[in-house]
């Protein structure tokens, strides 16, 4: 398949039900990805539309995504490079009508494949989010230099409606080793800090949790500032609560734990890393690409959540589960437990969790959704793994579940793109509730066509209301493998 690469302007529409068919032929889109025959029917909702070389085309990964009142706004890498990592841009896709039709497009003014004067050569690690005080939406790119020249810490792209996107502003000085970023806004409008939003990253030599406050909508940027002890880790994700404290989990990979620190003044300061939970990660089989990084959200409490995948509940570390804790202060955490997506004694290995908690719901009527990937069987290799994705949601704060709902699948690890740390669909995947719906955003696939790889980006139709039932939680009898926690030792690692 050989499509024109469109200017930084051109936007795409997708209109879903009755006309998707006759939406996606105008679109220029081939919808071939594997679905669930018994999950709700999901849809694609946008395309690789690069033609440069160097990347693996009609691929899309690693989606993030944030919904405030009918919108909802995803940001992903579009046509992924093996070697070196990042894509050949960050692409998005919004809604404007609660997930009932989507247009998508490229940002601009980020690398050479948009524009020849754009100055980077890659773009990686999007996130999304919404200033609710500025009315701003901002999609935060980390930008790449394939020679490995300077480039700030992240740039973010700013947009009043989720369609027009400006060329973006930088945050952070020119510092080459920043990754794995994250954003994050105070949509409380009693909080003191209403409309402050805070930038995140890790530093790859020094391992440093780093964060920058924006005050005025993301135009500009403070500087950069760690916890009281110098947290070392990676995936910290902010999180604001209605009093105004920020809470930020991350992976504290030193001590093989989820820890968190916290801000009370806005992001002036930040104190000491507490521990969360100690982390035994089973690696999937099959050359996958998974990592250790959490999810997280906040409930109209301001309770914090926290998700990750862990092997600690299953026999001799035998396969993942995706677990859970909470705090209501960032201080003091419930112990961890495993969301009961399945008995424990089963031979399915779940990763690579995307997590929301609806904001306007709180205490034992918080609603939770998880999106998630999965093998049936842990017991597979490269040519025999089976990929899968689900969702499962709870709308008594994790007190109980509805039964799983199969999203995608069974696809080939051979036909996902290839990169320096495995197959890829993403480090993260995207959940947002809208209207009190469940969006599911992932990357799903299909054999490729020829020179060109069949993935593209996907959510479900109509959202997943819990509908199906609940699932009292329960541990199946099993303790955690305790004998496991601090084995492992790892270093911080570049995940473009």
């Amino acid at each position: 398949m050989v499509i024109s690469s469109p200017s930084a302007s051109k936007r795409w529409r997708l209109v879903l039900g009755s006309a998707l068919a006759a939406a996606l032929v105008t679109a220029g889109i081939t919808a071939r990805a594997n679905l669930a025959p018994n999950g709700p029917p999901i849809v694609q909702i946008s395309q690789d539309t690069f033609v440069n070389h160097g990347s693996q085309h009609q691929t899309e990964v690693e989606p993030g995504s944030y919904g405030f009142g009918n919108t909802v706004v995803v940001a992903y890498q579009t046509g992924r490079f093996n070697l070196n990592g990042g894509s050949s841009d960050v692409s998005w896709a919004t809604s404007i009508d609660g997930g009932k039709t989507w247009e998508y497009g490229n940002l601009p003014g980020i690398t050479k494949y948009t524009n020849s004067h754009d100055p980077f050569d890659r773009a990686s690690d999007p996130t999304v989010t919404y200033d609710a005080k500025h009315g701003v939406w901002l999609i935060e790119t980390l930008p790449l230099i394939a020679a490995g020249g300077p480039r700030p810490a992240m740039v973010i792209s700013r947009s009043t409606d989720g369609l027009r996107w400006h060329n973006p502003v930088s945050v952070g000085p020119n510092l080459g080793d920043s990754d794995k970023t994250w954003i994050n806004c105070d949509n409380w409008s009693n909080s003191p800090h209403f409309g402050n939003c805070y930038a995140e990253w890790d530093s790859t030599s020094t391992g440093e949790v780093n964060l920058s406050t924006s005050k005025d909508g993301g135009l500009t940027w403070g500087p950069a500032k760690n916890s009281a002890d110098g947290a070392v880790g990676q995936g910290g994700l902010p999180e604001p609560q209605p009093n105004g404290n920020v809470v930020v989990p991350f992976w504290a990979f030193g001590n093989v734990a989820i820890e968190a620190f916290t801000s009370a003044d806005g992001g002036t300061s930040w104190g000491s890393s507490v521990f969360v939970a100690n982390v035994n990660f089973r690696g999937p089989n099959g050359g996958i690409r998974a990592l250790t990084l959490p999810g997280a959200g906040i409930d109209g409490s301001g309770r914090v959540y926290v998700v990750w995948a862990d092997c600690s509940f299953r026999t001799n570390c035998s396969s993942n589960d995706i677990v859970f804790s909470s705090s209501k202060d960032g201080a003091t955490w419930s112990a961890a437990a495993p969301i009961p997506i399945d008995p424990l004694n089963s031979t399915i290995d779940h990763f690579i969790p995307g997590f929301a908690v609806d904001p306007n719901t709180k205490g034992s009527s918080a609603h939770l959704a998880l999106t998630y990937y999965y093998y049936p069987n842990v017991n597979c290799g490269k040519f025999t793994c089976k990929l899968h994705a689900a969702m499962i949601s709870s709308h008594d704060g994790g007190a109980s579940w509805a039964p799983p709902v199969e999203l995608a699948g069974p696809i080939k690890l051979t036909w996902l793109p290839n990169t320096s740390l495995g197959r890829m669909v993403g480090d993260y995947v995207a959940t947002s509730i809208v209207n009190g719906n469940a969006y599911a955003f992932l990357a799903s696939a299909d054999r490729p066509s020829g020179q060109f790889f069949e993935e593209a980006l996907f959510t479900n139709k109509s959202g997943v209301p819990d509908i199906f039932g609940t699932r009292r939680f329960t541990p199946f009898g099993l303790r955690p493998v305790s004998h496991l926690n601090n084995q492992r030792r790892t270093v911080p690692v570049p995940l473009d």
